[in-house]
């Protein structure tokens, strides 16, 4: 489906360009003149209708070019060639494999390529962007003189686990060493289970249970200053969720803070992600948080069951077959 709308899209990029190059020619009196379009005899209703179909599907065509595929329109007429060059041999498998192989190395250039240099990002390996693709293409070609496929990839989930582990137990004691120094500044608090709590505004409202639902504003941090999360750059700023549904760090927090507080939390990770890694948030991560409780949902009242005004019969009525077996006697 997507590939019948490619090319729906695709058709009549030409007249797309050549109205674009007329345009370009009216603001712009140094430029070349450019070649006239061989003008379309449309002899028929159905030559009419199919023209202007054609026109119609490439609405959108030159953002999604854009966006999907970084063209500059500049290059229009290149990319317009290369249209009719694939439609001409659309059923040639030699030139559909060409064209998968042109869309596979887009793809390990903005995709493939930098997810697999991002495993190894704070460690002390790295990835060759060059002799990554050299591997690519040789495992492609059935080329095992280096490596064999079960080896390469042996070799690199083991170097990916290593430097990972490695790497995680250092930020991990970077975190440790954080709190500990932090637990030692004016007005922080901790609670038995490690939580770090400063009050910055002491509220004077009821304190919600864990299965109350809350409405808060917060922004939650790292320890480097990383902003994660905020919903003061929401509309809007609030958002409301059960104490209890929440990690183990905001539940024990929020059962603490009357209406009306601001506080600052500090989580350690293992009231928070732990060893999992949670969108920007790599795992034990302490997580910072400005907390503001603004109200306690109040539970809605349950609907009263509906009342009937309808008299209870003063004798039961006869079962069916009762009925039917009287009226045959009679």
């Amino acid at each position: 489906m997507k590939k019948l709308i490619l090319l729906a899209f695709v058709v009549v990029a030409s007249a797309s360009f050549n109205a674009a190059m007329a345009d370009k020619k009216k603001t712009n009196n140094n430029a070349k003149p450019q070649p006239t379009q061989t003008r379309i005899a449309l002899s028929s209703p159905s030559d009419s209708l199919s023209y202007a179909a054609g026109k119609a599907a490439t609405q959108g065509l030159i953002p999604f070019l854009q966006q999907q595929y970084q063209v500059d329109t500049t290059y229009m007429a290149d990319f317009i060639q290369g249209f009719k060059e694939a439609q001409a041999k659309v059923n040639d498998p030699k030139y559909t494999a060409y064209m998968a192989g042109g869309q596979i190395a887009s793809m390990v250039q903005k995709r493939i390529l930098p997810q697999a240099k991002g495993q190894f990002k704070d460690t002390k390996d790295s990835i060759n962007s060059e002799i990554f693709v050299k591997g690519f293409l040789a495992a492609l070609a059935k080329d095992n003189s280096i490596y064999t496929d079960e080896t390469a990839a042996k070799m690199f989930e083991t170097r990916m686990k290593a430097d990972r582990d490695a790497a995680d137990k250092i930020y991990k004691e970077q975190n440790e060493a954080w709190l500990k120094t932090n637990a030692q500044k004016e007005g922080m608090k901790t609670t038995a289970s490690g939580l770090q709590y400063k009050v910055l505004v002491a509220g004077t409202g009821a304190t919600p249970k864990a299965t109350d639902e809350v409405t808060v504003k917060y922004e939650g941090k790292l320890i480097d200053g990383t902003v994660f999360d905020s919903s003061y750059k929401r509309n809007p700023q609030t958002t409301s969720f059960r104490c209890d549904q929440v990690i183990k760090g905001w539940t024990e927090a929020l059962t603490m803070m009357p209406v009306g507080s601001k506080w600052e939390i500090c989580i350690p990770q293992q009231l928070g992600y732990g060893e999992r890694q949670a969108g920007q948030i790599k795992p034990y991560s302490t997580l910072i948080f400005t907390v503001e409780l603004v109200e306690i949902k109040q539970p809605k009242p349950a609907d009263k069951p509906a009342q009937t005004t309808a008299k209870p019969a003063e004798k039961p009525a006869k079962p069916a077959a009762k009925v039917a077996k009287t009226a045959k006697k009679k």
